[in-house]
């Protein structure tokens, strides 16, 4: 299943490189890394996606040198705006930041042009059309081939539009976290641009519904979700999780492919990056892309878990605050 991503044609399913270096509990160790990356490659995959925020910079190090031997077969994207600085995280949107933080990427990826480079958080500071002008030079410049921004509200995106192409809107969108569907997803459609789900199993909840928070290590960020608090824990598990593998065992795939399929359903434009450090659960998510779920089941799965049946949000206020897609009341 190949779809079109800014001047690329690439399978729909790509690999979230974060968790190697970020999010998710201590990084991954190198040699590990590559066997998942080369894994990923024998497989067919050529979308990886990174950025500066993940391990500050030291993701882009990770996957700049496992792949700089294949970089004229893959799609490579990354971001800008968003960073750790002094221990919180900042946005920083102003052209000369953007400018200086697309020179690091470079380095750090080992590559002369980035395929796709998004712009990773609206700042709010800073007009919209000054950030997406300097990414438009940086694409004449052919340090980048194309522009996307990452969770954007409709209006932002229209603005960044009119100022220069947008390829791609990168949001998290799964069965759990649908805000897209309030006005962007609509959008993307007018402008052409390829929507990138992020977290398509929301942070791993709906690919391993037992999961426990106090296993994951004292640096991954989940416990401090709502999602992985309780009661919003207990009360998914007791309404929903149990329906859900009820569906994955009658169809004959994992809770994991069934929540990749039904986002890959939801559009031609659309493209999905689950993020993985395990080579078994590599193999299973990409053999998603050959899975047509009959439309019932769609149906089941659409109506079983969405915004108005989840129990608690994607961020906590922190996190929310960066965001500027449109929220559900």
């Amino acid at each position: 299943m190949l779809r079109q991503i800014a001047h690329a044609k690439v399978p729909a399913i790509g690999l979230g490189c974060m968790g190697l270096s970020h999010g998710y509990g201590n990084p991954t160790p190198l040699g590990e890394a590559k066997i998942l990356i080369e894994k990923a490659l024998e497989l067919g995959l050529l979308h990886f996606d990174t950025a500066s925020l993940y391990g500050s910079g030291a993701n882009e190090k990770l996957v700049g040198e496992i792949l700089k031997p294949h970089r004229d077969k893959i799609f490579l994207a990354s971001k800008c705006a968003l960073y750790i600085r002094d221990g919180k995280r900042v946005i920083d949107g102003r052209p000369e930041d953007i400018r200086r933080a697309c020179e690091l990427s470079l380095k750090n990826l080992q590559t002369e042009v980035i395929d796709l480079y998004y712009l990773h958080r609206r700042d709010r500071e800073v007009p919209i059309e000054d950030s997406i002008g300097t990414l438009a030079d940086l694409v004449q410049e052919g340090k980048i081939r194309a522009i996307g921004i990452s969770e954007p509200s409709a209006e932002t995106l229209r603005r960044a539009h009119a100022v220069a192409p947008i390829a791609a809107v990168q949001s998290e969108y799964s069965l759990a976290s649908r805000q897209i569907e309030i006005a962007v997803k609509k959008v993307c459609r007018e402008i052409g641009a390829a929507l990138v789900s992020f977290s398509p199993f929301s942070r791993g909840i709906l690919a391993d519904t037992a999961i426990n928070p106090s296993d994951l290590q004292e640096s991954d960020i989940r416990p401090h979700m709502p999602r992985f608090q309780e009661p919003h824990l207990s009360n998914n598990r007791n309404n929903l999780f149990g329906a859900f593998e009820r569906i994955a065992q009658e169809s004959g795939y994992s809770t994991a492919q069934l929540s990749l399929a039904w986002v890959l359903s939801r559009g031609d434009n659309l493209h999905t990056i689950p993020g993985t450090t395990r080579v078994d659960h590599l193999i299973e998510d990409y053999a998603a892309l050959d899975i047509g779920l009959p439309d019932e089941v769609l149906a089941e799965l659409d109506q079983l878990i969405n915004q108005n049946t989840i129990s608690g949000g994607r961020y906590d206020a922190a996190m929310q605050a960066l965001v500027d897609t449109e929220e559900f009341e």
